[in-house]
């Protein structure tokens, strides 16, 4: 048995053995370990979430741990699958982010079994980064808008509409939950940069 956050016990198949925290807040609250790009765990598809799972303790700590690890990383978003729980759970937050200083800001949104469709024709092509692939960029083609259907962290039903970056956001994770990462969307790798030769040579896009 693995132990993920403060102490929620998950399966041999939903969590890497291996798994370990970093750091450990006053209040209790766990920083975890990221995932990198080549570890399995971030090339399978997600296990949904039992509702039976939903109202334990330990699991609504772990998703407070998901969302504390995020900020401690300058996320804007985090998948489980990338702190090495394989279950369909995605944290969302934008506030005044140093890593996407022109972000709009989007409430802290958490959803478990999430199921996204487009919700318009046109996709925009622009950056993404991500946690598990650290210090790169790339330039990205998604769906301009979105609707995700899910549970939200009591297990109600949950309905998002999104657009522009928030839209990208949601895709990013969404794909985290099946075994995707934004190099797989990208039609090529041409555009694909360290951030300090982004800053040099790409800023004026």
């Amino acid at each position: 048995m693995g132990v993920v956050g403060n102490g929620w016990r998950g399966s041999r198949d939903d969590v890497d053995q291996r798994h370990e925290f970093s750091q450990c807040d006053g209040d209790g609250a766990m920083i975890l370990k990221v995932a990198r790009l080549g570890h399995p765990l971030l090339r399978r598809r997600a296990k949904a979430v039992p509702m039976a799972l939903v109202a334990r303790p330990e699991f609504q700590r772990f998703l407070d741990d998901l969302v504390e690890t995020m900020h401690e990383y300058d996320g804007v978003g985090l998948a489980a699958p990338q702190v090495h729980v394989s279950l369909q759970v995605a944290v969302i937050e934008v506030q005044r982010n140093p890593r996407y200083p022109k972000a709009p800001p989007v409430p802290l949104t958490m959803v478990l079994n999430p199921r996204l469709r487009p919700a318009s024709r046109r996709q925009a092509l622009d950056w993404e980064g991500c946690l598990s692939i650290p210090d790169l960029r790339g330039q990205v083609p998604r769906w301009r808008s979105v609707i995700v259907d899910g549970l939200d962290r009591r297990g109600r039903p949950l309905r998002l509409r999104a657009s522009d970056f928030f839209a990208r956001v949601l895709q990013h994770e969404w794909d985290h939950l099946q075994g995707r990462v934004y190099l797989d969307r990208m039609h090529g790798l041409s555009s694909l940069t360290h951030l300090a030769e982004r800053a040099r040579f790409w800023a004026k896009e």
